[in-house]
């Protein structure tokens, strides 16, 4: 009975209380443990304070500086700035039209939008509009611009403008480093990077289509070059004294609703560019059909972009299909210097060897002697005329992957009874360890410098058309060869200015 009468007293508890005050471990046994209120209170839980914090304080005043002080005198940003300073842009001077002692509006100095430029691509930003963004806001991007008036307009049109200084640009980058010694252009390796282009896959129409579209395209604009009436609101007659003239009132809703002049002028504008680009589809689709009779298939199914014309849809590194350029790198392989930039409308790299190499020798005079490329350039043709040296130009040893034979058990660095001796000599060349150890530096060269340029970037275009793609490309090319510089003379970098 005392021991049901105990458990009975102890689930009486409420439920409150148990709560509030959770079991503490008891104290050890033995005579004098258990000492009543005092050790209770002892056992007793500390009360928290409240918790020290640093807060904000919005109210507190910065200490004002020169736009100089913003960055440290070792930024980066400082870098790019003199590697600026040392360029030839005479061109794009000669072209500003506002000139002293004459009316005109001065323009931006275009010394700071190819360091903006620079720089943004070296962190992973090749969009206009976040550039302008970050020259308000980012310290380094607020020092290039040093307080000058700009706006993405000006920044995308100067991105894609100006193709020829851009190639000065990127022979500029790669001649100061041969100027150092730290250019050896007699072995290259070449590689290409497919990258998606500015155009959706909806965007591929077929002949009979685009004929339609174009169609469609002509009347529109036809109708948005006929002149707009121009609705005048009717004069109304003074109401006298009590009268009446609300049903009178004409309704000022289709005036409000009328485009300016503006807004008509965009829009004659955008029908005017949808046909030219639906009329490039249609120029282009002759190619695309010729493709297709190539390899064997039905030339109607041949389609071209609306979008941009001269994307091409291929084969991506994951395996699947979408619209891409193809841009071609050419490195030298002691420092990783790119020496040779491309863009080509095709998937395939077979044929693009040989105008690369004529590229190198139009731009610094000297054709390489060795060129490492991967399997998809090793056509037998491209193979013969690189390493015979057609028309008089210095041959160049080829490296590059032997094909594995269909048939089980043939050597694969054999000669075949049908070879050229430049393709004998290739395929006999690739099967000593000598070439095998050669044709390593092409992973450590061509294959580095394509992740160096997805990593800044290089990974869907944001303008259309082969024209801007390859002002991109030589952005892209310039901006390595700086960075490369900036490893490769680290004390002038830093100390320089």
């Amino acid at each position: 009975m005392t021991e049901q009468g105990n458990r009975g007293k102890s689930t009486s508890q409420p439920l409150s209380e148990e709560k509030a005050e959770p079991p503490r471990r008891p104290a050890e046994s033995g005579p004098g443990c258990y000492s009543g209120a005092a050790s209770a209170a002892e056992n007793a839980p500390v009360p928290l304070g409240q918790p020290r914090l640093r807060s904000a304080d919005r109210q507190q005043i910065l200490p004002p500086m020169p736009l100089e002080e913003v960055i440290e005198p070792d930024h980066p940003a400082r870098s790019v700035w003199r590697f600026v300073e040392g360029l030839d842009l005479s061109l794009l001077y000669d072209r500003i039209r506002s000139r002293e002692h004459s009316p005109g509006r001065p323009p931006t100095d275009p010394r700071i939008l190819v360091a903006l430029w620079l720089y943004a691509i070296l962190y992973d930003v090749i969009s206009a509009r976040r550039v302008e963004e970050l020259s308000r806001h980012h310290n380094a991007f607020r020092w290039l611009r040093g307080g000058v008036p700009l706006n993405h307009h000006l920044l995308s049109d100067f991105l894609v403008d100006h193709r020829d200084v851009l190639e000065q640009l990127f022979t500029y980058s790669v001649t100061v480093l041969q100027q150092e010694d730290l250019v050896d252009l007699d072995r290259v390796g070449q590689d290409g990077v497919r990258v998606r282009a500015n155009a959706g896959a909806a965007s591929f129409r077929r002949r009979a289509t685009l004929e339609k579209l174009l169609q469609q395209a002509e009347q529109k604009a036809q109708k948005l070059e006929a002149p707009v009436a121009r609705i005048v609101e009717p004069q109304t007659p003074e109401a006298a004294p009590g009268e009446d003239v609300a049903a009178e009132t004409p309704a000022t809703a289709s005036v409000e609703n009328q485009p300016t002049a503006g807004q008509t002028a965009a829009r004659q504008r955008a029908a005017e560019e949808q046909v030219e680009r639906i009329g490039q589809a249609l120029e282009r689709m002759p190619e695309m059909e010729a493709q297709k009779e190539k390899e064997h298939e039905d030339k109607t199914k041949a389609r071209v972009s609306t979008t941009d014309p001269e994307a091409t849809v291929m084969k991506m590194g994951d395996g699947g299909f979408r619209p891409a350029y193809n841009i071609e790198f050419s490195t030298a392989c002691d420092h990783q210097v790119i020496v040779g930039v491309d863009v080509v409308t095709v998937g395939s790299d077979q044929g693009q060897l040989p105008p690369m190499l004529d590229q190198i020798e139009k731009r610094f005079a000297k054709r390489p002697k060795e060129a490492l490329v991967d399997g998809g350039f090793a056509s037998h043709e491209d193979i013969e005329a690189v390493q015979s040296g057609v028309g008089g130009k210095a041959a160049c040893t080829v490296y590059a992957p032997v094909p594995k034979p269909k048939k089980e058990g043939v050597d694969r660095h054999a000669p075949h009874a049908d070879d050229s001796p430049e393709v004998a000599e290739w395929r006999q060349r690739m099967g000593t360890e000598e070439a095998k150890e050669i044709y390593k530096q092409r992973a450590a060269t061509a294959e580095c410098v394509n992740a160096q340029a997805r990593k800044r970037g290089l990974v869907r275009l944001l303008v259309r058309g082969l024209e801007k793609v390859r002002s991109v490309a030589l952005w892209f090319a310039t901006a390595h060869n700086m960075a490369r510089g900036f490893a490769l003379l680290p004390q002038q970098a830093a100390t320089e200015g």
